[in-house]
């Protein structure tokens, strides 16, 4: 992140949840804070308090106006972008079979295409700058596929294998690019972002169907602290080479190790297979 006395920090879902706490913090820490959500209700009394270093806009992130309008009122105001934090997302969760077309679509317009258009929106500050960061809100669900969530995950994979692709191209440029993956945290994400289709297929009713029913019963009892979460945010944007993962919280930290280590086994032991694909040498 740039050496500024004051950082520009741009978030995008700051209504509730992660996206909210860490606005808190920028601002406790008498930084800059560009706060949006798709009501600003939810956020005008912070942005009130303190107008010249705090700014709250409406965006849909889905809305090419307003990402571009977004981004012009933030350079306008503060002259810069310092960091990214595109946050903006909700859960979908149903069986793969029981999918629904408009939901599976609609989740991707906000998780995987908004996240992309806010991004391009912002890279021509930074690469004029020669720093930032940018940081992907995804989730333990960009590494791992659980049942009932096989949409939702499809949208974080998404976004890890983009953010592979982007941090190759802009870290020479002096931008960082990161991907949190929060694990359960204890917001209120089970009952306002997610939205869900109801599994009545009885051969999934003991994989996905007893998942889906779980999700919402659970809600308030995770270990994560989104406060503390925060933290680990600006932790990683204020250190000299932003890390490609941060896994946050005990549980995802867990899966997400040992998912990989089982890939890792699981790649090798077909490694005589693999090699066998190409062309006999000297062919």
């Amino acid at each position: 992140m740039s050496q500024q006395a004051k950082p520009v920090w741009l978030i995008t879902g700051c209504s509730t949840g992660l996206g909210r706490a860490l606005a808190e913090l920028v601002i406790a820490r008498g930084w800059c804070a560009v706060m949006t959500a798709r009501e600003t209700a939810d956020i005008a009394a912070m942005a009130e308090r303190l107008p010249d270093r705090v700014l709250a806009l409406s965006l849909d992130v889905r809305n090419s106006a307003q990402i571009e309008a977004v981004v012009a009122a933030t350079i306008a105001k503060f002259g810069r972008i310092d960091v990214l934090v595109n946050n903006a997302g909700y859960g979908y969760q149903s069986t793969v079979e029981e999918g629904e077309e408009t939901e599976i679509r609609a989740q991707f317009d906000t998780n995987v295409f908004g996240l992309f258009a806010v991004t391009r929106a912002v890279l021509p500050a930074m690469r004029s700058q020669r720093c930032g960061n940018i940081i992907n809100i995804t989730s333990v669900a960009g590494l791992i596929g659980f049942p009932g969530s096989g949409y939702y995950a499809a949208s974080k994979h998404a976004v890890e294998g983009w953010s592979d692709a982007l941090r190759a191209e802009v870290q020479p440029l002096g931008i960082g690019v990161t991907c949190v993956e929060p694990g359960p945290f204890r917001t209120d994400w089970a009952g306002r972002s997610l939205r869900q289709t109801a599994n009545r297929i009885a051969d999934y009713a003991d994989t996905a169907g007893k998942r889906l029913a779980g999700t919402k019963q659970t809600s308030g009892a995770q270990a994560g602290d989104p406060a503390k979460a925060a933290e680990a945010m600006v932790v990683i944007a204020c250190g000299a080479d932003a890390p490609r993962h941060l896994v946050l919280g005990t549980w995802g930290f867990d899966a997400v190790v040992e998912k990989l280590n089982q890939r890792i086994q699981e790649i090798t032991a077909q490694r005589s297979l693999s090699l066998s694909a190409d062309f006999d040498s000297g062919a």
